[in-house]
């Protein structure tokens, strides 16, 4: 009994600790945008990447020996690991850098506010998560801003087959970052945060690297000046260690959803930090949909919260 309220208020006292961390996350990738504009103006985007991992796996690598030993995965770990790696390092990076080459820092942060409706509606398909009409609104809401951004304010775009590579690209980042949150749902099972984080960099990285080999870009970095190199340690160091192994511990903690919930502020940051160190400035009809997309994703997660306090009442009268 004494056990069992110590470890209750273990959780209560580390819940504002959980959400410190993930309003820091956000932060942190919000001015991953700005930081990844910069460093593609100046290198090829699979280079960029390659370093910025290689950066961040070694942090991750010498942290998890100094604290946890070192790693002895299962076959299975090693392909959850994998599979993470492909999805949310290699496959969202590709999607992200190139990208950030073809639009906006700002522009692109408010098309992965989708993210946490398109996991909270993926949770509902795949998972048989509870889905009430106020989330199934949520979800439409977030995901017709979402389409004001890509269009740029003319949904008939999309039907034209106007819509740029740019914006596909960003849409496949909110894509594979869904794919990557539910994969480190499971993964955290059995390995830590901190060894998660590792090991999904790790097997990125290798990705990364031969692509950028095989396209001859991984050592063609002479012209790359200081604000160069400076952006591809934030995305290493900053971007990557320390966001991810944070967002991870909170995806272990409260959960895929809620922890998603705090990527709609990511744009906020991006925008706010693009206009500020890039001079870029957004249309109207982009912040518009940018609005309805985090308008969506509150009223998601908000009716997901009720749907989680019925769930548990009815458990606790049965």
């Amino acid at each position: 009994m004494a056990a069992s309220l110590s470890a209750a208020m273990e959780r209560v006292a580390a819940s504002p600790a959980t959400y410190f961390k993930l309003l820091a996350v956000a932060a942190l990738w919000g001015a991953t945008w700005v930081a990844a504009r910069i460093a593609v103006s100046e290198a090829a985007p699979l280079a960029v990447a390659s370093w910025r991992f290689l950066l961040a796996a070694l942090v991750l690598g010498t942290l998890l020996v100094a604290r946890e030993g070192w790693p002895r995965w299962s076959l299975a770990e090693w392909l959850t690991l994998t599979i993470m790696g492909a999805s949310g390092i290699f496959l969202y990076n590709v999607c992200f850098l190139y990208g950030m080459t073809m639009i906006q820092a700002g522009r692109g942060a408010l098309v992965v506010a989708l993210t946490p409706a398109l996991i909270a509606a993926s949770d509902c398909l795949l998972f048989g998560a509870p889905m009430s009409p106020g989330k199934a609104l949520g979800i439409g809401l977030a995901a017709f801003g979402c389409l004001l951004v890509v269009t740029n304010g003319h949904p008939y775009l999309l039907i034209a087959g106007e819509v740029g590579l740019g914006e596909w690209l960003i849409i496949g980042c909110a894509a594979m970052w869904t794919i990557y949150t539910f994969l480190g749902r499971r993964g955290t099972r059995s390995l830590s945060p901190l060894a998660m984080t590792f090991g999904a960099s790790v097997t990125g990285w290798l990705m990364l690297t031969c692509a950028a080999l095989l396209q001859g870009s991984l050592f063609s970095l002479a012209e790359t000046s200081w604000r160069g190199w400076s952006a591809i340690a934030f995305l290493g160091l900053f971007g990557t260690a320390l966001a991810f192994t944070w967002y991870a511990e909170a995806v272990q903690r409260i959960g895929a959803t809620r922890s998603a919930a705090f990527i709609n502020l990511v744009p906020v940051s991006a925008v706010l930090l693009g206009a500020i160190l890039l001079g870029e400035r957004l249309g109207l009809a982009v912040l518009s949909g940018g609005a309805l997309v985090i308008i969506g994703v509150y009223m998601t997660n908000r009716a997901g919260a009720k749907l989680a306090a019925g769930a548990n009442f009815k458990e606790k009268a049965a």
